[in-house]
């Protein structure tokens, strides 16, 4: 017997979170890096809360999955739209039909946004020590 679920992968700067959709019974549970019920403790913020909500909420899917998530990386609001991604990806997966729904709200476009590496002999990447005539 095999657990139906989908997954969905998103990234953001340095974060990476793998998103499993598995049918729930009508109870919105979150699991994230194996330790249950640390939605709050993990995401203080309501913003993050909201951002990872996002899909959910416009598709009407909130009460229908449980989440589990693995996430490596980054800080906490990279982490939280890494999630959102990757449950958007996760949502596709399950209804091809919720594509146009999140495609308006801009939920599908990976934020490609990096920090850009150190150049040797400047300070940080494009900033340079101020330049002296004499």
């Amino acid at each position: 017997m095999s657990i139906v679920q989908y997954y969905g992968t998103g990234r953001r700067k340095t974060s990476i979170a793998r998103v499993y959709l598995r049918p729930g019974k009508g109870s919105y549970k979150l699991v994230v890096n194996k330790r249950t019920r640390v939605f709050d403790e993990y995401f203080p913020l309501k913003n993050h809360k909201l951002t990872i909500q996002k899909p959910l909420t416009l598709t009407n899917t909130v009460e229908n999955f449980d989440i589990i998530i693995s996430i490596v990386g980054g800080g906490v609001s990279a982490q939280a739209d890494a999630i959102r991604l990757g449950i958007s990806r996760a949502l596709l997966e399950y209804n091809v039909e919720l594509r146009s729904t999140l495609k308006k709200a801009g939920l599908l476009t990976r934020d490609s946004r990096e920090k850009e590496r150190r150049k040797y002999g400047l300070l940080k990447a494009r900033k340079a020590s101020q330049y002296h005539k004499r």
